[in-house]
């Protein structure tokens, strides 16, 4: 199987349009690389892709990958789209994709749900894309050669669907983890999780590569920072550090392994940061925009 990261970044990209924190202001002055809001690409024969989320900066994702672009007057390799949640950062890029060019957009039937109840989405032809329910824990083709199944990772609700009081650790249809497969390889694509509990850590124990949440380094990041009010895990996001963060808790995982879904606030965009060095220290590698990865 062969991976294109997309984005990197988590919700509001590398730098965020109103943000004035240390990467961010790196990342405008090219003292450090700018990043996508966070989606994947893979592919088993090189021709044709799938494209897990589709954030709000696809076009120019896909401009700047020749991998995707058209062969034809109309054209494009992207086979399919399969979503993990509702989120705007994982879904607004759908409407940079109603051109009239087929594709098939997999989904658990929550999520699509979110989709339907919000009609700017219908700008997307359902006569040309097709809306594909998928139902945990069954397998279907995600494109020639390659199987996927998705499972519940503990998650919530999208932030323009909390209420009052928002539970942080449902496991259900609405946020999913997606398991890869071309019949010699396995691969997991996580972007969003609230904790590891050992339900994850089984099903994640064939990996022979795993692109895992990387959010926040540590749960009070923002607030620390002062460019948010909210905990990491009130926002459904494990941190990387600490003893229940995710580089402790998935030590004993024998896979390559990615973080994905970085915030702009997180230390480990700095090259030369100490987080950063932990974290290759540990065995992870942090995702860049264009990072190519074969497995």
């Amino acid at each position: 199987m062969k991976f294109l990261v997309l984005g990197a970044a988590a919700g509001g990209g590398l730098p965020q349009w109103n943000c004035g924190c240390p990467n961010c202001a790196d990342a405008r002055a090219g003292k450090i690389a700018s990043s996508g809001q966070s989606s994947l690409a893979v592919s088993a024969d090189g021709v044709r892709w799938s494209v897990l989320n589709a954030s709000p900066d696809i076009r120019a994702q896909v401009q700047a990958l020749p991998a995707l672009h058209p062969r034809e007057l109309r054209d494009t390799p992207i086979h399919s789209v399969l979503l993990t949640n509702g989120d705007i950062d994982h879904i607004a890029g759908l409407l940079s994709l109603r051109e009239q060019t087929p594709f098939e957009l997999f989904a658990t039937g929550e999520i699509l749900n979110v989709l339907g109840e919000n009609r700017i989405f219908d700008a997307v032809s359902r006569e040309k894309v097709a809306r594909s329910p998928i139902s945990v824990g069954q397998a279907f083709e995600l494109q020639p050669g390659m199987q996927a199944t998705v499972f519940p990772v503990p998650g919530k609700v999208p932030l323009f669907m909390e209420g009052d009081v928002v539970q942080t650790d449902l496991v259900g249809e609405q946020t999913v983890g997606v398991r890869l497969s071309d019949g010699n390889k396995v691969a997991y694509y996580i972007p969003g999780c609230a904790m590891v509990t050992p339900e994850l850590k089984a099903q994640i124990a064939d990996a022979d590569h795993l692109f895992f949440d990387g959010t926040l380094w540590d749960d009070d990041e923002m607030i620390r920072s002062g460019t948010g009010i909210k905990t990491g895990r009130r926002m459904g996001h494990i941190p990387i550090s600490g003893p229940d963060g995710s580089i402790a808790q998935l030590a004993d995982l024998e896979a390559g392994k990615t973080f994905i879904h970085i915030n702009n606030t997180n230390p480990v965009w700095q090259p030369d940061s100490r987080e950063r060095a932990e974290v290759y220290a540990q065995g992870w590698t942090v995702a860049a925009d264009g990072m190519e990865i074969a497995i």
